[in-house]
């Protein structure tokens, strides 16, 4: 546990796409942390990086990993390296919040896991949308009671993906990526509804490339869930769904229902009750440009994950939470292959 009056230290590995909302984030946290030094193997990412938010930039992974004065790490590189930075923080003793996905794989994702916690470092995920007002509110009804037991849990995402996102070297691979549009976009939404309605224990459904796009991986998903209280619900994930839609969680108790969309939403209670939902700041990137959003739940996360360090508690999406939403997209997958129920 550090002494929450000494401001922390970080280090960023990795300056592409995902690194402007944390880049961000840390200034506006800059009475609690301080950036140590951020590093991308480009560059002209560096320069770009420094040039923008004015943070210094290092020239090796090495200067970030071997620095003492460094409390934890800021990994936002491409899945598939993730779980050797991980093990080369755990080595050096830092904590770790960690972009999502874990990792390529349930395999890789649970050493990535396994890894922090042999070396008891605090592992941290990026799934800023758990962060949300209205997915807080609805967690606490639902943890009282209001809603009574659930009996149905369904989510949609329908976002829109260009071909030139998937054009972009790597994207949307087994190989970089691990998988499309539950690995890299429905993670989020899958995270929130684990997080209020538990994880589901059996699944069916299909997984498939639509013509829309030309890409290794599933862009369009359909998923029949079962929850351990007997519940039901339904998954749909989509990167074909053009302009892009805000995505959606309904869930069905005996004493009422919740219906999010977007940044808000609503929870209808048989006692006449109606409790509207809504976010300070809009987090969507549900079109063409996956970063038209906000960075405010992103500072939740950094905020979350400095308040884990400093006082010994688990951060909010800590690795062990993130590696639900995995167990959930490799039953998916494995059901889609096999063409039969699979446990989760």
């Amino acid at each position: 546990m550090i002494a929450p009056t000494r401001k922390l230290r970080t280090g960023i590995i990795g300056l592409g796409m995902a690194s402007a909302p944390h880049a961000l984030s840390l200034l506006d946290l800059k009475d609690r942390v301080e950036v140590g030094g951020a590093f991308s193997p480009t560059e002209a990412r560096r320069t770009a990086f420094a040039r923008q938010y004015g943070l210094p930039v290092v020239d090796s992974a090495d200067a970030i990993f071997d620095d003492p004065s460094i409390d934890y790490v800021v990994i936002l590189t491409p899945p598939n390296s993730h779980l050797d930075l991980v093990k080369r923080a755990a080595k050096a003793g830092k904590h770790v919040l960690l972009e999502k996905p874990l990792e390529i794989s349930l395999e890789r994702s649970t050493q990535v896991v396994e890894t922090a916690e042999r070396a008891a470092i605090k592992l941290g995920v990026v799934l800023q949308r758990r962060f949300r007002p209205a997915i807080a509110e609805t967690a606490r009804l639902i943890g009282e009671g209001k809603l009574g037991n659930i009996v149905s849990a369904s989510m949609r995402l329908g976002n829109w993906r260009p071909q030139s996102y998937y054009d972009e070297p790597g994207r949307g691979t087994l190989a970089r990526d691990g998988g499309g549009v539950l690995l890299t976009q429905a993670i989020h939404t899958i995270d929130q509804l684990i997080a209020l309605a538990g994880l589901p224990t059996q699944v069916t459904g299909f997984a498939i490339t639509s013509p829309v796009h030309r890409m290794e991986t599933e862009d369009v998903v359909h998923a029949a869930l079962r929850f351990g209280n007997g519940a039901l619900g339904t998954l749909w994930a989509t990167t074909a769904a053009y302009p892009g839609f805000p995505d959606v969680i309904e869930i069905l108790g005996t004493l009422g229902t919740v219906r999010l969309e977007g940044d808000g939403g609503i929870i209808n209670l048989m006692d006449g009750r109606s409790i509207e939902l809504q976010d300070a700041s809009a987090d969507g990137g549900n079109g063409a440009d996956p970063m038209a959003f906000s960075h405010s739940n992103h500072r939740a996360v950094h905020e979350d994950f400095l308040d884990a360090i400093t006082t010994g508690r688990q951060s909010l999406a800590s690795g062990v939470e993130a590696l639900e939403a995995h167990r959930l997209i490799d039953a998916i997958l494995r059901a889609s292959t096999m063409g039969e129920v699979v446990r989760v």
